[in-house]
């Protein structure tokens, strides 16, 4: 294991990834290529470049032709550029507005009931449901409610042709055959539902989080490093390469995703983060750990899945957006959320080193 050479490839990708961004930045911003949020608690971020990821697919491009002779490198390489396109093409079907969203305010004196919310005093909530949309009008009407904003949202393909363009990343991945074991344990021909399902899970995953400024970003920067560090401690230093791409990649988005971002990654950055994620653990054999490092973003995934199922209702989807519903800064949830990543990994390493070693 050369640590030079792993030193020098973090400090090539995090630069190049800095120098990347910025620019991308100020290409989007000359474009006028700029998100709209769906969440009335962060229309202050409209304007905000989007598509970010595309500083990550050039980094990557950077890196591929540098260390093309490393094999783990190499393949998480084509499948993080798999996983870009992917979300790019997303991204770009994004520009096009399929319905304008009412954002309304209670300016009653009592709660108000519409569509699955009781509407407190003062609260905004966004108008999705059928059955919201129905009763929106004659609650204005009657003066209860007022509509203070539209948001645009973005024309998006449906679940299943998702799905099935999500599945490619895990295709790729097994019909390369260099996945052949996961947790010690020999796939055969379960390699391909167990790497599809694994790979389709991280994407939406990381998909899922990424809603606040650093907030995807900063968890795959920790929970990366942490199997950095599980890696060379435990005898696995094929990691170091592959989870030092993803760290470098984050540290470097987050000089300008940190909050205030003036940049996000969109569905083109998130998909190169899940599935170099997944592609960095099914190749290193990390599987027990690498799902505990992504913990925060699975429990959060858990909860949306309940609320869609009707098990639980939340006043906005995902778990974080319904914290800052609820008055908690986006500040202190990031950070929180980074904490509790940090305190999953110490707990995965320390467990390891004194319980399972």
């Amino acid at each position: 294991m050369d640590l030079t050479n792993i030193i020098t490839m973090f400090l090539i990708t995090f630069f190049a990834t800095v120098i990347f961004t910025w620019f991308v930045r100020k290409t989007l911003r000359d474009a006028d290529l700029s998100d709209n949020p769906i969440v009335s608690e962060h229309r202050h971020k409209a304007g905000t470049p989007t598509m970010g990821g595309i500083a990550f697919l050039f980094a990557i491009l950077l890196i591929l032709s540098l260390y093309y002779k490393n094999t783990n490198l190499l393949i998480i390489s084509f499948i993080m550029l798999t996983g870009g396109v992917m979300g790019l093409l997303d991204d770009l079907l994004g520009l096009r507005v399929k319905e304008y969203q009412k954002v309304v305010k209670n300016i009653s004196d009592s709660v108000v009931p519409i569509g699955l919310l009781d509407l407190g005093v003062g609260e905004e909530a966004r108008i999705t449901t059928d059955k919201a949309k129905e009763q929106v009008g004659a609650l204005v009407e009657e003066g209860k409610l007022e509509i203070v904003a539209e948001i645009p949202i973005k024309y998006e393909p449906s679940e299943g042709v998702k799905i099935i363009v999500q599945l490619l990343p895990g295709l790729f991945l097994a019909f390369t055959g260099a996945v052949t074991t996961c947790g010690g344990f020999e796939l055969g021909l379960l390699a391909y539902p167990v790497l599809i399902i694994g790979v389709l899970g991280a994407i939406n995953a990381v998909n899922l989080i990424d809603g606040m400024d650093g907030l995807a970003a900063g968890i795959i920067a920790i929970a990366s490093f942490a199997c950095c560090v599980y890696g060379y401690m435990f005898g696995n230093p094929t990691a170091l390469y592959p989870f030092g791409l993803l760290t470098a990649i984050c540290l470097g988005f987050l000089v300008f995703n940190r909050y205030p971002a003036s940049i996000f990654m969109g569905d083109t950055g998130s998909f190169i983060l899940g599935t170099g994620y997944a592609a960095a653990v099914f190749l290193t054999d990390m599987p027990y750990f690498g799902v505990l490092a992504l913990a925060v973003p699975i429990v959060s995934t858990i909860i949306s899945l309940m609320h869609r199922a009707h098990i639980i209702t939340l006043p906005v989807e995902p778990l974080h957006h319904t914290l800052n519903y609820k008055g908690i800064s986006e500040i202190k949830i990031v950070l929180s959320y980074w904490l509790l990543t940090v305190v999953v990994c110490v707990i995965g390493i320390l467990g390891k080193l004194y319980l399972f070693s």
